[in-house]
C-alpha cells in the first residue's frame, strides 16, 4: 500500500525538493529525533487540551508543525502543475493556508488525553532517498494506531513530507486528489479560499 502510493508522489516529491531552497532553520537531528520531538509536543498539548481549547492547542502546535513538516514542499506536491503556474504571492498564500489547515486539523484531532502514548518502532529506507519512521499510538484500550512518517533530507536536516496511517494510502495522496478537483473548478485562488475556510471551520467547532 505504502509503496503503491509513492508511484505517483515520488517523482513530484523529488522535483519539489530539488527546486526548493534549504530551510532557513535546518534541522540537524535524525529522522527519528524529528518525529520524537514532534510527538513530545503533541502529547503535552493533548494532556492540556481541555484547558487550552482549540485556539491554545493551535498556538502550541504551530511552531512544532512548521519546524517538523516541509509544508511548502507538501503543498507544492499536492497542487502539481498548478504550483508551477502560480505567482509568487499565490505560492506564499497557498503555503500559509496549508499551514493553517494543518495546524487546525492537529488541534482538532488531538483534543484530549486518555492514557495514549507515542512509540517509535524503527526506521527503514523509503523510495527516492526518503526514510520511513514507523511509529504507533498506543491506547489504554483498543488496538494501536500505526503511523509512518516519510522524512526527506532538506538542506542539512530532515523534514517530514508525508504521513501514512495504518499502512494505507498517504495523506498527501488524498490531498492531491481532493485539491485537483478544486483547482480544476476554482483555480489557485479558489483552493486558497477553501483551505482557509476549512481551517476556520475547525477552529469554530466545539
Amino acid at each position: 500500500m505504502l509503496r503503491r502510493a509513492f508511484i505517483v508522489l515520488v517523482p513530484a516529491l523529488a522535483w519539489a525538493l530539488a527546486t526548493l531552497s534549504p530551510p532557513a532553520r535546518a534541522q540537524a537531528a535524525s529522522p527519528e529525533a524529528v518525529v520524537d520531538r514532534f510527538h513530545a509536543v503533541l502529547l503535552d498539548v493533548m494532556k492540556a487540551a481541555k484547558t487550552l481549547g482549540h485556539k491554545g492547542r493551535a498556538e502550541r502546535l504551530k511552531p512544532a508543525i512548521e519546524q517538523t513538516f516541509h509544508l511548502r514542499a507538501m503543498i507544492q506536491i499536492a497542487t502539481g502543475g498548478a504550483w508551477r503556474q502560480a505567482s509568487d504571492k499565490q505560492k506564499a498564500d497557498l503555503t500559509a493556508a496549508f499551514a493553517a489547515l494543518s495546524t487546525a486539523t492537529y488541534a482538532a484531532n488531538f483534543d484530549g488525553h486518555s492514557g495514549e502514548k507515542f512509540e517509535t518502532v524503527g526506521t527503514r529506507p523509503g523510495p527516492q532517498d526518503t526514510t520511513l519512521v514507523d511509529t504507533k499510538i498506543v491506547k489504554a484500550e483498543g488496538s494501536p494506531v500505526e503511523i509512518t512518517y516519510v522524512a526527506k533530507k532538506a538542506g542539512s536536516g530532515w523534514k517530514i513530507v508525508d504521513v501514512v496511517v495504518d499502512r494505507g494510502i498517504s495523506e498527501l495522496a488524498v490531498k492531491r486528489s481532493e485539491y485537483t478537483s478544486v483547482l480544476k473548478n476554482s483555480g489557485v485562488n479558489g483552493l486558497i479560499s477553501v483551505l482557509n475556510r476549512k481551517a476556520d471551520e475547525l477552529a469554530r467547532k466545539p
